[in-house]
């Protein structure tokens, strides 16, 4: 499988995230609710998907929510908009995808 490879600045940013995000119970709301809302752009580009992705963001987002509750800590895109997406490249690693960052 080919590797995603992350600069120093994306290395340190999903550092952080990983710092974030240790309960596992977190992590358990992250690895559902991440997906959900990631699936609901595509699901909600149809008129026809549109109340389906609506509710898979409100629902993603909820987990989101209930996991900080459990961590403790306010979600780490408060503090930086990218960690949007390394949430996202957070979820994918827990599902498999390899990544190599450089030392920081």
């Amino acid at each position: 499988m080919k590797r995603i490879r992350l600069n120093r600045e994306w290395t340190q940013l999903f550092e952080q995230y990983r710092a974030d995000h240790q309960d596992p119970r977190n992590q358990r709301c992250h690895q559902i609710g991440i997906p959900l809302i990631v699936g609901s752009i595509p699901v909600g580009a149809t008129l026809i998907g549109l109340p389906l992705a609506a509710g898979m963001f409100t629902i993603g987002w909820g987990f989101q929510f209930a996991g900080h509750l459990f961590e403790g800590k306010k979600p780490s895109f408060v503090d930086d908009k990218r960690s949007l997406l390394v949430g996202a490249l957070w979820c994918a690693e827990k599902y498999g995808l390899k990544l190599h960052e450089e030392a920081v």
